[in-house]
């Protein structure tokens, strides 16, 4: 799945119809604004005379522990981080706009005024890695690809994607179906453009470790599966003085480790063994650090803003399982879980509660709905749940102490209304089943968050349980839904779109390797999602998501996490970054450079 991220996960929807013209544009954003003009040098957050040379050494950010495929796009195989680095596409986003691209591959784009169709012209100089030319041909046989034989994400994405035509060498036009067709140039322009004549000899659908060509800034240098992947800089990238590009991709080799945990990743940092790592444990962020290399400023601990919405982080319930079934069951499972003393007592207070699936951004539904909410959930009453059209719902708020009385009180007279009964030690239903539930996981971090959590849950009768498991068994069962309860983040954009229905559709719940985990399928919220889509203005945009993000809450499929608007990263004193952050990337690999006078010893 983490392969696809920059196409589905940290990439933005970001195109729509401009109605009134249409005409060829170096850049395109949802609602028509650019930044950046057609003559502009480079992106602001970038320094645009940062040498090149150096590596950089870090771990890999997929949560996989292990990789044993080179390709990306298919749902078989847990793919390497990094790979998209070798990939390039028509358009790539700005990390300072929330919602705009710019020329790559492409030169310019054209969106019919109908808005059903999307044309690329293409920069004769494109090539890939292997000096072959990148053509139209190589574009549209990508997408046929991607649409028949790639991973169920890109086939849900491109749905109302009907064609591509190559109209020439330089030029190609893909057309669109449906009403709701803002998001769809978007998607094709941040499509990875393959090589056909690469595939003509190799079979796309086939996991495996060799390499696969591309046209991106970097090619594999070296790897051992389980260990690491190396990154070259490709000295002939055929694009390293285009705007999109200037001042980027600097480091010579990029590394990836992978360790068998959190820890071992951490003990590697103090070692001098990886050079940056960013830190997701916040004991180990509070108390783990105070050692003489930091003390002496040639370990540094930065912490980088992060204005992009959190996002929706919790632990996912699936709804496809039977015992899950009555609402009030899986509310009840909010009620168990003491935020207040977990971020006390093991997070250092560092966080904020998770409420929103479009969390710390203005996509997030506070108090009741608004008359132009009302207006779009109205002739969905009923599908939608009754809860969703009172107040937001919210988290309970705990007394701290880990065992909230007046909160398990609440949530065992929910379990009753559901239909548990206590028999013995357990809760059993009318069959006399017991309430077992398992929490599935792949990094032993999270059992001290969630033994407390079982430690409640059994207090109420239900036989909880904490399963650890290797990645690649994480992984596959993660994509056969085989699970009860699983922790997972989602980060969406601020013009969220298309990709929601991966998330979130109902066509998405039953589809293996999708990203609907918790298996939400109801007809109202496949309505609003394609409100959300069909947007034409921010402020449509706006009461779209709000709608949908409330009502989502109310259906209770997930027991909301926490929070914090940062990167908190340590890294070795060797590094030169730009005086601006991008606003919507962490902007690392591909913004900060070695800047060999820097060097400590270690």
């Amino acid at each position: 799945m983490m392969g696809m991220r920059w196409m589905l996960l940290a990439a933005l929807p970001l195109l729509t119809v401009q109605l009134a013209q249409a005409e060829p544009r170096h850049g395109l954003s949802a609602f028509g604004d650019l930044k950046y003009p057609p003559d502009f040098a480079h992106f602001d957050y970038v320094n645009p005379n940062a040498p090149k040379g150096g590596r950089m050494v870090t771990v890999g950010t997929s949560g996989l522990r292990s990789f044993d495929s080179l390709n990306p796009f298919i749902l078989k195989g847990d793919a390497a981080d990094g790979l998209e680095m070798t990939f390039d596409t028509l358009m790539t986003p700005a990390g300072d706009e929330p919602d705009a691209v710019y020329g790559l591959i492409a030169e310019w784009a054209d969106v019919a005024a109908d808005g059903r169709s999307v044309v690329f012209g293409l920069r004769e100089a494109a090539r890939f890695a292997d000096g072959s030319p990148v053509r139209g041909e190589d574009v549209c046989h990508t997408f046929q690809l991607l649409k028949e034989k790639g991973h169920p994400q890109y086939r849900i994405s491109l749905r109302d994607v009907v064609a591509c035509e190559v109209l020439s060498p330089l030029k190609v036009r893909y057309a669109f179906r449906g009403e709701n067709v803002r998001d769809l140039p978007r998607i094709v322009a941040t499509l990875p453009v393959l090589s056909k004549a690469f595939f003509d000899t190799h079979d796309f659908s086939k996991s495996g470790l060799t390499p696969l060509l591309g046209s991106g800034p970097y090619r594999i240098k070296a790897f051992r599966q389980g260990s690491f992947i190396t990154y070259e800089r490709r000295k002939d990238y055929w694009a390293k003085d285009l705007p999109v590009n200037r001042g980027r991709w600097n480091f010579d080799e990029i590394k990836f480790l992978y360790f068998r945990d959190h820890t071992a990743e951490l003990e590697a940092l103090k070692a001098g063994e990886i050079d940056l790592r960013e830190e997701f444990v916040s004991r180990n962020w509070a108390t783990a650090y105070d050692i003489a290399a930091v003390r002496e400023g040639r370990l540094i601990k930065g912490v980088l803003p992060d204005d992009r919405p959190s996002g929706a982080q919790g632990f996912f319930l699936n709804l496809r399982r039977a015992k899950f079934a009555h609402p009030k069951t899986r509310q009840a499972l909010n009620f168990a879980f003491d935020f207040e003393w977990t971020n006390a007592k093991l997070f250092y207070g560092l966080y904020k509660r998770t409420e929103s699936v479009f969390e710390n951004s203005p996509l997030k539904a506070t108090g009741k709905p608004t008359p132009a909410e009302l207006k779009l959930m109205q002739p969905l009453r009923e599908h939608l749940p009754p809860a969703a059209f009172g107040q937001a719902i919210r988290p309970p708020l705990s007394d701290g102490s880990g065992q909230d009385r007046k909160l398990l009180r609440e949530a065992f007279r929910l379990l009753q209304e559901a239909g548990w009964k206590r028999q013995g030690q357990w809760l059993v239903n009318d069959k006399g089943e017991r309430f077992d539930i398992e929490f599935l996981i792949a990094s032993p971090a999270f059992e001290r968050v969630i033994a407390p959590y079982v430690r409640n849950l059994k207090l109420l009768g239900i036989d909880a349980s904490i399963r650890l498991v290797e990645s690649a068994q994480f992984q596959r069962r993660l994509k056969n839904f085989d699970f009860d309860i699983i922790p997972q983040r989602y980060v969406f954009s601020l013009t969220p779109g298309v990709e929601l229905r991966a998330f979130f559709g109902s066509k998405a719940a039953n589809t293996p390797g999708s990203f609907n985990i918790a298996g939400v399928a109801n007809k109202g919220i496949d309505a609003l999602i394609e409100r959300v889509i069909a947007a034409r203005s921010r402020e449509e945009l706006t009461t779209a998501a709000r709608a949908l993000d409330r009502s989502l809450r109310a259906l209770h499929f997930w027991v909301p996490h926490w929070f914090k608007a940062s990167h908190t990263i340590a890294w070795w004193d060797k590094f030169g970054r730009p005086k601006t952050k991008p606003k919507y990337a962490r902007g690392v690999l591909d913004t900060w450079w070695f800047d060999a006078a820097r060097v400590w010893s270690q």
